[in-house]
């Protein structure tokens, strides 16, 4: 086991101390999971892992119990999942993952971001091919044998892990494993009474590029535009 590569962490949990913008995606993830697999969490594996990410930025249990209620009513949002794909400055590739209920409002806003941050948004397929859409948990390594572990992952889906560290420096494991077999680790992990500190499906990128500092902050400058846009959820990149 060795160190894992992640993109640079700039991300709205490093950036931003707006916790309101941080509830209301989840409260988006909370909505999108219900209305895929129901209320209840213990047969719905997508509510789990997005409750498990809300207690991870210490989303009050009352806010995540009314999130599931109101998700379950009649009058819910419809939020329809959209990515977009386009380029930063010096030809970063940027996948945007958005949650939206005015589609026409979210590309008008995206290709806008996009422009006034010196990319280009880009056609459906011309970035993602360069990704590799995977499950990746986050662990706190304290009373985890990693060696261990990484064995007995292996038959449930586990393709990688490795050390990396937190927003904050604090040391992690990082498991990454198929789209398909997120299901499967999640339960692995869930039957050795390990929680993550976070459970998502991201876009890895194949091949990470490095820039000097002047010109790798251009790229951070559209990505904090980006993440800051009430109808994105995450964005991905291959920015080192």
């Amino acid at each position: 086991m060795g160190r894992i590569f992640e993109t640079r962490k700039h991300t709205m949990f490093a950036r931003w101390d707006r916790m309101a913008k941080q509830f209301a995606r989840i409260g988006k993830d909370i909505t999108i999971a219900v209305k895929a697999g129901g209320p209840d969490p213990a047969g719905n594996p997508m509510l789990r892992r997005v409750m498990q990410n809300a207690r991870a930025l210490n989303m009050p249990k009352d806010k995540v119990e009314s999130a599931i209620k109101r998700a379950s009513g009649k009058d819910a949002a419809n939020f329809e999942e959209i990515l977009y794909e386009g380029y930063a400055p010096h030809g970063i590739a940027i996948i945007v993952e958005t949650a939206t209920d005015n589609p026409t409002r979210t590309v008008a806003n995206i290709r806008m971001h996009f422009n006034k941050g010196g990319g280009n948004l880009a056609t459906t397929g011309s970035v993602a091919f360069g990704f590799n859409r995977m499950g990746v948990f986050r662990l706190d390594p304290e009373g985890i044998d990693p060696d261990e572990l990484e064995l007995e992952l292996i038959d449930h889906g586990l393709e990688e892990m490795g050390e990396s560290t937190g927003e904050k420096g604090e040391p992690q494991l990082v498991l990454r494993c198929a789209f398909n077999d997120f299901g499967q680790l999640q339960k692995a992990l869930e039957d050795r009474g390990i929680t993550p500190l976070s459970a998502e499906l991201e876009y890895v990128a194949q091949t990470p590029t490095e820039l000097p500092e002047g010109e790798a902050n251009e790229v951070l400058s559209l990505i904090d535009r980006l993440e800051q846009d009430d109808d994105v959820q995450r964005v991905f990149h291959n920015l080192v």
